[in-house]
């Protein structure tokens, strides 16, 4: 059941890979590359803060910190402990796909930690902002989507490492927003009207 899907995952990824075109080369790489990414952040940020008090809004930033460091270093125990090569690393694979990205990577990935720090930022920030800025989840959930996908057309994940980023993704930025809303209620830390 393992092995098939894991050929299913292959497939998958071979199919998705090569769909690629230089065309939209630069686009992905330029997605998926985090520097690019600090105004956004930035711009998130100042969003928490206007809707918060200043001593809530030091509380969040702890809490970003934190959760941004479990989620890392759970990924990384993943990828040391499960072993699942890159398909850039895959013989069998490597021949057959697109490499957009010079460098593969660590020789380990799965899960994909692009997909899981974008999915933890992207539900915790929308969850934390979903009371003044409704829509924003869904444009931060099609954000994180895009970055996963990122992975895959740039040839550095597959498609199951990706989806289990995103699951522990979401799990992780739900489980430090159900944090902050805590520290916000035992602290009496209200929302900036």
């Amino acid at each position: 059941m393992l092995e098939q899907l894991l050929q299913l995952d292959t497939e998958l990824f071979l199919y998705l890979n090569n769909l690629g075109s230089t065309t939209w080369d630069a686009f992905w790489m330029f997605y998926t590359t985090k520097f690019y990414w600090i105004p956004f952040y930035a711009i998130l940020l100042f969003l928490i803060f206007k809707q918060h008090t200043p001593r809530m809004f030091l509380i969040i930033l702890v809490v970003i910190v934190l959760m941004v460091t479990f989620t890392d270093q759970i990924t990384n125990l993943f990828k040391d402990g499960f072993e699942r090569l890159r398909p850039c690393h895959q013989e069998g694979v490597k021949e057959f796909m697109r490499i957009v990205k010079k460098g593969c990577g660590g020789q380990f990935g799965y899960f994909s930690g692009h997909a899981s720090n974008s999915m933890a930022v992207a539900v915790f920030a929308g969850l934390l902002l979903n009371q003044k800025y409704k829509y924003l989840i869904f444009i931060l959930l099609f954000w994180s989507a895009l970055m996963g996908y990122s992975r895959i057309y740039i040839g550095v994940h597959y498609p199951l490492d990706v989806l289990c980023g995103f699951a522990f993704g979401a799990f992780s930025g739900f489980i430090f927003y159900k944090l902050s809303q805590f520290l916000k209620h035992k602290y009496k830390l209200y929302t900036v009207v």
